[in-house]
């Protein structure tokens, strides 16, 4: 993307940004079930994906999570531009951070999975702004995308590390001097870097770094920012894993995606379908049927 492009894009995202949260999430909803009705590959990937984890998923279901697809979107540039003050101002209910300070309060490191669900983006936020954190970060494929995402969520108590080998390590440190890290556990890894298990029933390229970093961690616990209907804000949940994370790597992995799995039923309309949580990253290989 040319110079041009990129600030044209970065001015589009400011215009967004000072719009009202609530008047964002509403054309968000359209636009998520316009997708759904007009663009057969988001159609496939979402309703394939939905339909397979939770078989008995009516059309108001569908419909409801196809809208959150698009709120995702159109909330995302007040979210990363708006002050932060006034993002965290939103965040109107918080549950279970006793546990968090529990956790914290023991001196080790403290690892929080937030899948692809709710609105993500807001959870660091909040953390960062009561306890330092340092969130994994991988830049997206879209190179102009880059700058925005590093700008929107970095600061206010948030750091962010590479997903590389400097990043794994600085997360280590980070755990072993007793701070918190942040990471999406349902973020197809690299070659090398993930097993496949199963996710809903359907083998999944999984990444095994969560499951390390919860070895060396005091606990571990599921973040979920719920988005609250008609423009209310958000709720973040903080919740004691369901299945403990224990055992080597791989009970690990498989007892994280267990938990990503019973937040989800909770919540299933919040989840980001759409995400292609199944594809095979390039020089892997599937696993035999």
């Amino acid at each position: 993307m040319s110079v041009v492009a990129s600030r044209a894009v970065e001015a589009v995202f400011g215009a967004l940004s000072r719009l009202p949260l609530g008047f964002l999430q509403a054309v968000g909803a359209v636009v998520g079930r316009l997708m759904r009705r007009h663009s057969a590959k988001f159609r496939q990937e979402f309703e394939r994906n939905l339909l397979a984890a939770i078989p008995d998923a009516d059309e108001a279901l569908i419909a409801n999570a196809a809208a959150h697809a698009g709120r995702v979107i159109l909330e995302l540039p007040w979210v990363w531009r708006r002050p932060r003050a006034e993002v965290l101002a939103r965040v109107v209910e918080v549950s279970g951070w006793e546990h968090v300070e529990a956790l914290h309060a023991t001196g080790r490191g403290v690892v929080l999975l937030t899948p692809h669900m709710g609105a993500f983006e807001v959870a660091a936020q909040l953390i960062g702004s009561r306890i330092p954190i340092t969130v994994l970060y991988r830049a997206p494929r879209q190179a102009w995308l880059g700058p925005l995402m590093e700008k929107g969520r970095r600061g206010g108590g948030v750091s962010l590390a590479a997903a590389d080998a400097g990043g794994v390590r600085r997360l280590l440190r980070t755990l072993r001097d007793g701070g918190m890290v942040g990471i999406l556990p349902d973020q197809v890894p690299g070659n090398g870097e993930g097993l496949w298990v199963d996710f809903f029933g359907r083998p999944a390229y999984t990444m095994t770094l969560a499951a390390r970093l919860t070895d060396v961690a005091a606990g571990v616990l599921m973040v979920f920012a719920e988005r609250l209907p008609a423009g209310r804000g958000f709720h973040l949940h903080f919740l004691q894993p369901e299945v403990p994370v224990t055992g080597d790597t791989r009970a690990r992995v498989e007892a994280i995606n267990r938990n990503v799995e019973a937040l989800v039923r909770r919540y299933p309309a919040q989840y980001i379908w759409g995400y292609k949580r199944y594809k095979c990253p390039p020089g892997v290989q599937r696993p035999a049927l």
